[in-house]
């Protein structure tokens, strides 16, 4: 028995086994007969390709994978498409008739290809002609807008005009002005051209120069151009080449030196997409630090598997192995997949308008009679509809153009190749990073900044593009030495190492100022021989003329004079003239009344008054203090009033209607007081010096020896030339005012307010400052010969620096004093007396509190004594308001509670 149930599980067991290995096959098959027999349509298309390149291998085994990996995912379509593959060998004519054989052969309904933008210009014509939809990797040449012109037409290369203003935003966003285009010599990359032109020029971005090379050309012949490129002036290059003339170049610039630091060059998308996916160790080495747009292909999940299924194909059937996938292969097989997925929609369409002979007749020799594609407009108006998502992202054509939101922005660093360091919107807004919303929409950050960019040389500054140049040589700038203050020019000589360091706060805004140039500037600090500094500033103006110089820094002032031999750039410091004195009290019996206007302080004495009036109406029927003879109880009023004032009142209030009244009257006081405090002593501590006083014979007025005050300022302030004495030193401005005019010094000093703003971070204890007390000086300028280019930029830069607040501190590093950087103006002449306006809030809560204190208290009064006013005939006060009122109101109900059987708020009936 059991011998028989053993045979019996061995006999399910090998069936079973036998199940497990043959029915999957018959599964299978089963499966693929019936799917066989579901298919009714097959869809014929074509493929153009240049089959000798290796782009056009990968871009066709792109294409096949696609069609299978669609069909294994839609094995129950009811179309099959197929495509029919012909190589054009990259000639526009073997492509034309390649397409005409495929139209009238094959029968196709759509053709792929067209590399080259004369290959497009034929196949778009064809196209047109027999409504037969062309999906290309190229834009026909000569067209502007091909979607109008070829509605058969589809392109799924970048748009030229959404990469030509991607590269005008980059050279606007560094703010260049120059640049110098780069491109090859033949219509697949000459087309472009105008785009770039046109946007450039929008944006204000002058293209000082065009260079066109031809692939053809020998090594010799791209070093000769290079060399011209070398001799101008120009440091940015947008460059726009195929990956073989690009190789070549950047290897021969490289060894010719301009991959070194202060060269800025950007690859247009186009030339950027070609070498991403053939950049080798020897190019990546010659392109470091270049920059450029590529196409952006977000990263997934279907994109690194279909890639590594690729890698491993690919590599076994060409033995060739192929870093990364480009584009264009990418954008293929979303082609193929979607012209399937097309296919599948339209064959209702196509079956009903089945005819018996749907066979195209292509005779050229008799365009007139070429019969054209029933299905074309069909299969046109599904693949406009089509919105999907595809390995490259978002696919859909608008105006016959693929549908691309951004670029990345790339960086050649390493040996790794590119390097992502930000992205192009298609809404024109550069951004470090992209972020895909709910909705699928690619949206951006908020940051305007790039990551970092490594620039040619192994440069983290940007570039300045172009380079100003004056002669063959750096320009000579002459720097005049101010002995006296060393803090605006100082030049030092190590007499052991023979070395010269100029500083000073001048050289300090010169240096900045040329750092802001949107160009490069080369330059050498030329320090003039010591000697009078008045002399020394119009040696270097005569030496200027003769061309010996071309530019003087120094401690130089605006003058019109000046300015009719030489040009000045507008001035990087303080107008005008200003005075210098001891501090001290001011004299005059009257100064504490300043510090408040007449209105503030008449309106204070008001709300005194008033204040003691309404504690006086609160605290006169309940408190004894507040009571007595007429004289006494006015005399009381003013004296509570103003005994406030120092908080010394001595009388003891019983209401608290009237603490409340004088607790918010004391706060108000106490801001008043202190207001009042704080203005006069400012007012105090510098001393008003008047000129008429200080051009009396018996004082005494000092001077900066050489400078422009002595000649013309002084005089224009009528000062006598006896009474004016000269120096050349803070510190002999210090000791002058330390003696005064009496001991052989002076009792001011007048000078530009840079030179006493220097003063002053060293002498603010003992001195002050009243100024400007003259507009007639117009601040330092830097001086250049007459006509010169970089007058108008330097001012421009200067105006930046003052913007931006680096002038102000630049000021306060070499001033040393956080005083010096607020106005000259802030000074006792011009500081302005409190006034009613800035306390109008307090006096209105006094008022107020007051008001509210009297409503309560008569509310109170009026009902606590309600049996008396019942009694009051109301008929005499139409008659006779004022007996009415001295009748009931002020001897009844206001009266002393002692007198009458009248009840205050205050008092508790007994």
């Amino acid at each position: 028995m059991e011998s028989k149930r053993s045979n019996r599980i061995i006999f399910l067991s090998f069936v079973l086994m036998m199940i497990r290995l043959v029915g999957p096959v018959l599964f299978t098959q089963s499966f693929d007969e019936t799917r066989q027999g579901m298919v009714e349509e097959e869809i014929h298309l074509g493929v153009i390709l240049n089959m000798g390149s290796r782009e056009s291998k990968i871009v066709h085994n792109c294409i096949s994978m696609a069609i299978s990996d669609f069909y294994s995912v839609h094995g129950y379509y009811k179309t099959r498409v197929i495509f029919h593959t012909r190589d054009s060998k990259g000639e526009p004519l073997r492509a034309l008739t390649s397409a005409l054989d495929l139209l009238e052969n094959s029968e196709v309904r759509a053709i792929i290809g067209a590399q080259t933008s004369m290959e497009a210009k034929f196949l778009a014509e064809l196209g047109n002609k027999t409504k037969v939809p062309v999906i290309s990797f190229s834009a026909p040449t000569g067209t502007s807008s091909p979607s109008n012109k070829y509605p058969y037409f589809f392109q799924i290369n970048q748009d030229e005009s959404s990469v030509a203003t991607g590269i005008a935003d980059i050279v606007r966003a560094f703010k260049w002005k120059d640049v110098v285009i780069i491109h090859e010599e033949n219509d697949d990359w000459r087309d472009f051209i105008p785009h770039l032109v046109d946007l450039l020029q929008e944006k204000d971005i002058h293209i000082s120069y065009k260079s066109s090379l031809d692939v053809s050309l020998d090594d010799s012949n791209i070093i000769e151009e290079i060399q011209k490129l070398m001799a101008s002036e120009q440091k940015v290059f947008v460059v726009h080449m195929s990956p073989l003339l690009t190789f070549r170049f950047y290897m021969n610039a490289k060894n010719l030196g301009m991959m070194r630091e202060g060269y800025a060059w950007i690859m247009t998308v186009k030339s950027m997409d070609y070498l991403h996916s053939n950049m080798g160790s020897s190019v990546t080495e010659s392109m470091q630090g270049v920059i450029g747009l590529k196409s952006y292909i977000p990263a997934s999940k279907e994109l690194y598997n279909f890639t590594s299924r690729w890698r491993n194909t690919f590599s076994a059937e060409h033995n060739m192995e192929i870093k990364d996938l480009n584009v264009f292969c990418i954008r293929a097989y979303d082609v193929a997949w979607a012209l399937a997925k097309a296919a599948e929609r339209v064959r209702p369409k196509i079956c009903s308008r089945r005819n018996a002979d749907d066979r195209l007749s292509l005779n050229l020799m008799d365009l007139d009679n070429i019969t054209t594609s029933t299905h074309g407009s069909i299969l046109v108006e599904e693949i406009l509809k089509l919105k999907s998502k595809g390995l490259s992202g978002e696919f859909r054509f608008v105006n016959g153009k693929l549908v691309s939101n951004a670029f990345e922005i790339v960086n050649v660093i390493g040996r790794s190749g590119d390097r992502r360091v930000g992205f192009w919107t298609s809404v024109g807004k550069i951004t470090r990073e992209l972020y895909s919303s709910s909705h699928g929409r690619q949206l951006y950050s908020n940051s305007t900044d790039l990551e970092d960019i490594i620039w040619p040389g192994g440069s983290a500054k940007i570039p300045k593009g172009h380079v100003m140049q004056m002669s063959s040589k750096k320009l000579r700038i002459g720097v005049v030495r101010n002995s006296g203050f060393p803090e605006l020019v100082n030049i030092h000589q190590n007499l052991e190492t023979n070395i010269t360091t100029i500083t000073g706060f001048c050289i300090d805004v010169f240096r900045a100022a040329i750092e802001q140039l949107p160009y490069q500037v080369e330059y050498e600090l030329i320090p003039f021989p010591d000697r009078d500094r008045s002399k020394a500033t119009i040696d270097l103006f005569k030496q200027l003329n003769f061309q010996n110089y071309d530019a003087v820094v120094a401690d130089t002032t605006v003058t019109a004079e000046r300015s009719l031999y030489v040009d000045f750039t507008s001035p990087y410091t303080d107008l005008g003239v200003g005075m210098v004195a001891p501090k001290a009290g001011k004299n005059g019996v009257w100064i504490f009344l300043e510090p408040l206007t007449c209105d503030l302080w008449l309106t204070s004495a008001a709300f005194f008054v008033l204040t003691g009036f309404v504690i006086w109406l609160i605290e006169h029927p309940i408190n004894n203090e507040f009571q007595g003879p007429i004289s006494q109880q006015i005399g009381m009023i003013f004296w509570f009033a103003f005994s406030t004032l120092v908080f010394a009142h001595r009388e003891k209030l019983l209401s608290n209607l009237s603490r409340f009244v004088v607790i918010v009257w004391l706060f108000i006081v106490l801001i008043l007081t202190s207001s009042y405090t704080a203005t006069l002593t400012s007012m105090m501590t510098v001393q008003h010096i008047e000129l008429n006083v200080l051009n009396s014979k018996d004082n005494y007025i000092g001077y900066q020896d050489g400078s422009i005050v002595s000649k013309g300022v002084i005089s224009n302030l009528n000062f006598k030339n006896s009474n004016l004495r000269p120096f050349n030193s803070p510190e002999e401005y210090a000791n002058a005012l330390s003696r005064g005019s009496k001991k052989g010094g002076v009792s001011a000093i007048i000078d530009e307010v840079p030179y006493l703003k220097i003063f002053l971070a060293k002498y603010s204890k003992d001195y002050s400052m009243t100024g400007p007390i003259s507009p007639s000086t117009n601040g330092f300028g830097f001086v250049f010969p007459k006509g010169s280019p970089l007058v108008a930029d330097i001012s421009r830069a200067i105006a930046k620096l003052r913007e931006d607040g680096k002038l102000a501190m630049m000021e306060y590093t070499w001033f040393q004093s956080q005083s010096m950087l607020t106005s000259s103006g802030d000074n006792s002449n011009n500081l302005k007396p409190l006034t009613t306006e800035s306390f109008r809030g307090l006096f209105l809560i006094s008022g107020v509190t007051s008001a509210l204190a009297l409503v309560m208290l008569y509310s109170f009064l009026i009902h606590k004594n309600w049996h008396v006013l019942k009694h009051c005939d109301f008929k005499d006060f139409f008659q006779s308001p004022l007996n009415f009122v001295k009748e009931y109101l002020s001897k009844k109900l206001f009266s002393r509670t002692e007198e009458t059987n009248v009840i205050h708020p205050e008092h508790t009936t007994p």
